[in-house]
């Protein structure tokens, strides 16, 4: 398992200060930023794009950026995350004709490649893409929107990937994505989840590093018995 990381969704940021707001989050003691990048397309919502990340950057940003890519063609986007300073690159298998070709294309832009599951997504793609991942990312809501509800199965799916995870000598990062609150992350992070998204769980908070010192406590509670 490694370090837990807390990434703060910027769809829940104030986007008329966005870089205050990023710097806030990252003094509170957030470890990444994340993206979530819709098309309006393969979701029915549109949101953010390259230039917004590139602007995180030149504003002084240098905290990883993890780009969710809930868009169809991926490919003709990868490019343009990577030389806007991404850091991880994530996508849906079935928002591409070729996975792996998708996933060398990450990595050949200099960025570290992860694949996403949809709430009733099978985990057959893991059977031949694991081995070639820095994060596998399941989604605990249907991907869209934020401030959803986190839904429960997703924690069986969490401790299946955790294990196969676990048998390969691979450091991927497990990532949750949807609907993770302070009062739910300690069942989350016992799943076997190292890095947690949460939007309007931090953003709408009044205090952003006391929310994530609460989030830490109980990913530290976590490895003890469950209570």
């Amino acid at each position: 398992m490694q370090t837990p990381w807390i990434a703060p969704s910027i769809l829940s940021a104030d986007f008329a200060r966005l870089g205050e707001e990023v710097d806030a989050v990252l003094k509170a003691g957030a470890q990444v930023i994340h993206f979530d990048v819709m098309d309006n397309h393969y979701v029915p919502n549109l949101t953010i794009g390259p230039p917004i990340c590139e602007a995180l950057r030149k504003y002084g940003v240098e905290a990883p950026i993890d780009v969710h890519l809930m868009v169809r063609p991926v490919d003709r986007i990868v490019p343009d995350f990577a030389a806007a300073g991404a850091t991880f690159i994530s996508f849906h298998p079935e928002a591409t004709e070729h996975v792996d070709r998708t996933i060398e294309l990450i990595r050949e832009h200099g960025c570290k490649p992860g694949l996403v599951f949809n709430p009733a997504t099978p985990l057959d793609y893991l059977d031949y893409t694991l081995e070639k991942l820095d994060m596998v990312l399941l989604m605990s809501v249907n991907p869209g929107f934020g401030g959803q509800k986190f839904i429960p199965s997703a924690l069986r799916k969490l401790a299946e990937v955790r294990k196969r995870i676990d048998a390969i000598d691979r450091p991927v990062r497990l990532e949750i994505d949807g609907g993770v609150k302070v009062d739910n992350i300690q069942a989350i992070a016992r799943a076997g989840a190292d890095t947690f998204v949460a939007g309007s769980a931090i953003f709408g908070s009044k205090d952003y590093a006391k929310t994530i010192r609460e989030m830490h406590v109980q990913i530290e509670a976590a490895k003890g018995p469950a209570k």
